[in-house]
Order: C-alpha cells, then sequence, then structure tokens
C-alpha cells in the first residue's frame, strides 16, 4: 500500500503561494476507498446521507458521493471489506486555502463556491476545466480537491496560472 500512497506527478512539484491570500499544497497521502450500497457505517464512521454533505470522524472522512456511493479518506486501511473497492491508487488531493481560494477555484469550476451556497462540510463531484474533481469545503477558507493522478499536473499547473493572474 505504500506504493499506493505515493504523490505521482506531483511528488517533486513545489506549493503554490501568493502572500496570503492564497495557497496550493499537496495533500499528505492517504488511503481511498468507494463504499457502495445502503447507508450504514464503515471503518468506523457513519456514512452521511445528505447529499453533498461529509462527515468526519478523528482522521477518517466519509463524503457522499451519490444516493448509494461514498468516498472513505483515511490515512490507511487495515482490511477492505467486500463491498468497498480501494482506489488509493488514482487519486491524489490538493489543498487549496487563504482568503482568495474560492476565487481561484472559480477560475475554472463553475460552482458558485460562495458559503451560502457551498457551505463548510459541503462535497461534490464537478469540473475545474478539462478535469473531473471531487471538491470538499473543509473550511472558510479551506478546500479539499481529489483529483485523477493523470490530470494532477494539469489541475496543479492551472490552479498557478489562475492564483498568478
Amino acid at each position: 500500500m505504500a506504493d499506493l500512497l505515493r504523490h505521482g506527478p506531483l511528488e517533486a512539484a513545489p506549493p503554490i503561494a501568493h502572500g496570503s491570500v492564497v495557497a496550493v499544497s499537496i495533500a499528505p497521502p492517504f488511503a481511498r476507498a468507494i463504499v457502495r450500497g445502503s447507508a450504514g457505517s464503515a471503518f468506523g464512521i457513519e456514512l452521511p446521507t445528505t447529499p453533498c454533505r461529509s462527515a468526519t470522524h478523528g482522521d477518517i472522512a466519509a463524503l457522499w458521493l451519490g444516493p448509494d456511493e461514498w468516498l472513505i479518506l483515511a490515512p490507511r486501511f487495515e482490511a477492505m471489506p467486500g463491498h468497498v473497492i480501494d482506489v488509493s491508487h488514482r487519486q491524489i488531493a490538493l489543498i487549496v486555502e487563504g482568503p482568495l481560494a474560492a476565487t481561484v477555484l472559480n477560475g475554472a469550476c463553475p460552482l458558485d463556491l460562495h458559503p451560502a451556497a457551498f457551505p463548510i462540510g459541503t462535497c461534490t463531484r464537478t469540473v475545474f476545466a478539462k478535469a473531473e474533481i471531487v471538491l470538499w469545503r473543509q473550511a472558510e477558507q479551506r478546500f479539499h480537491l481529489e483529483v485523477a493522478r493523470s490530470f494532477a499536473a494539469y489541475v496543479h499547473e492551472l490552479l498557478r496560472e489562475i492564483a498568478r493572474d
């Protein structure tokens, strides 16, 4: 599993920082799993049943992706139940934070990221330019962006360009 938790295409990428207004960094590596089926609990966390909402318990997060689908994020998984799919190898995460984090994301994401429309704890699948992402608002000025490894360098560079502008 250790090899699956590497950052891959962004291992040598420097963080993006523009003063104190926005910063983009690569999230620490962690395991990811897709849970399909009916609501309940998985890995010690209650799965959220409200659309586009997340739940956290310690260092484990569950993101609602659909009526019967959740993305579980954790430092590692000891064992995978039969109804769970390990997807640690397919994605990495970027953290976009600062007072202009929503503005930078809106440079290529069509969602209304105002806190009234996209409050803390909200998560959804969307696009960032040509890349499909999962976007999760962790705090007022902090977003977690899950992106496929094959699009990671593209998204990172686009975030750099938007933040620079």
